[in-house]
């Protein structure tokens, strides 16, 4: 029943909408409003304002993320852009430095490490779309002074290789964690394997602030840093740990941000599990197909369980595949089409390949502390680009109800059988 493909005018696999891939924001109801409205109704919308016996919402959310995570230090700041620079300025990562990058993940993850006056030297990620600890050791010079693993779309990275490798080398971690809150390997955190760990509570992640990001670290000298440059007047604010002394910039919370935070880190786990329940469902109804392959995931017990990728054998099946299911009423899509900008890929970051960050004089590639070479160029990473162009992604929303996910599985199976 319903096998003629919709694309050739059958009937569709699921034909109810496809719903949004906001997680945390479509959870918001009447506690995240009525935290704002105590925040508001207080008038106190600064950490710092007011008795010194009051607990600020800020202050709260550090905690109670510190203790989720299972981290010694959290600090909230305004944005995951914000948590990867403070983070790596709190890490000692500066002028002649490299880090090494995967070369898919979001454009700030090397944005940041120049912010932090750095070198981002761009690395091939592996089947798993992730940071492949194989050309991270190649790309390791005489300058590279962390690494910079980013567990893409809900998925952990090889942590026993990369902290290997790391430790190896002497290399500082400062893992990017903004697309996978709350999801482990091996039963360990994310963002709780390196030095750092930088969050991401934008409104596109699995919980939001709207904008917002969190800095961790078991590391009292990397927090104490971190928190200098977060808020360049902090020790007039609060309690001063004997912290370094240095100019810093204004990375803080708000009020308001913190109150919608605490209450989304409430829902954390119950996200985390009807996302993972809703891959299942999915994946374990999808029927083995020659030229059928899915992402390699290093821990599917700990991943977010937020994405569903499959490669197909090149990347022209992929996009008819694509075309098709999407006819299918399925939210899928190719994840690298050329000509296509992508703030993900690093073909598209015309910023850092160009090395002319204009706003400061082309430091810091022609900065007098930095003696390495590092070259860009858009055939640079192969590997990545040859996943990128053969993946068929679908996002797995907690909206989902057991009924669309059999739909979904129904009409990729439905698509396969046809199109392999």
């Amino acid at each position: 029943m319903h096998n003629k493909l919709a694309i050739e005018g059958g009937t569709p696999a699921k034909t109810t909408p496809e719903p949004p891939m906001l997680p945390g924001a479509w959870e918001i109801g009447e506690a995240e409003k009525k935290a704002i409205l105590e925040v508001l109704d207080e008038k106190i919308l600064f950490r710092y304002y007011g008795s010194p016996n009051r607990k600020s919402r800020v202050q709260e959310f550090e905690e109670r993320f510190s203790a989720h995570i299972g981290a010694k230090h959290a600090l909230a700041v305004n944005s995951g852009t914000s948590s990867l620079i403070a983070g790596l300025v709190g890490a000692g990562i500066g002028p002649g430095d490299e880090v090494i990058v995967p070369a898919y993940t979001f454009v700030a993850s090397p944005a940041a490490v120049i912010a932090a006056k750095a070198i981002p030297v761009i690395a091939e990620v592996d089947s798993s779309l992730t940071l492949d600890p194989n050309d991270f050791e190649r790309k390791i010079t005489k300058y590279t002074k962390a690494v910079m693993p980013v567990h893409m779309r809900g998925t952990p990275c090889d942590m026993d290789r990369i902290t290997n490798i790391a430790k190896k080398h002497g290399i500082k971690i400062i893992e990017d964690v903004a697309q996978s809150c709350g999801a482990s390997y091996k039963g360990k955190p994310l963002g709780t394997f390196g030095d750092v760990g930088c969050f991401s509570l934008q409104m596109y992640k699995v919980i939001t602030s709207g904008e917002g990001g969190v800095v961790v670290t078991d590391n009292s000298d990397i927090y104490d840093k971190a928190r200098m440059y977060h808020d360049a007047a902090v020790r007039f604010w609060g309690k001063d740990t004997g912290m370094a002394i240095f100019p810093g910039v204004n990375f803080r919370m708000s009020e308001l941000a913190g109150a919608l935070a605490l209450v989304q880190l409430s829902k954390l786990e119950d996200l985390l599990a009807r996302m993972r329940e809703n891959k299942r469902r999915i994946k374990s109804q999808i029927e083995p197909k020659k030229g059928l392959e899915f992402r390699k995931i290093y821990d599917e017990k700990g991943e977010a369980g937020l994405s569903l990728v499959m490669f197909m054998p090149n990347s022209e099946i992929a996009k008819q595949v694509a075309a098709a299911l999407q006819k299918e009423g399925i939210g899928a899509g190719t994840i690298y089409n050329q000509g296509i900008p992508d703030r993900h890929i690093y073909t598209s970051w015309v910023e850092i390949l160009s090395k002319t960050p204009d706003v400061q004089k082309g430091c810091p590639f022609t900065c007098a502390f930095y003696k390495g070479n590092v070259e860009y160029s858009p055939d640079m990473c192969p590997q990545t680009l040859d996943y990128l162009g053969r993946a068929i992604h679908l996002n797995v929303s907690p909206l989902l109800s057991p009924e669309d996910c059999d739909a979904i599985a129904f009409g990729i199976n439905k698509v396969m059988t046809a199109m392999l």
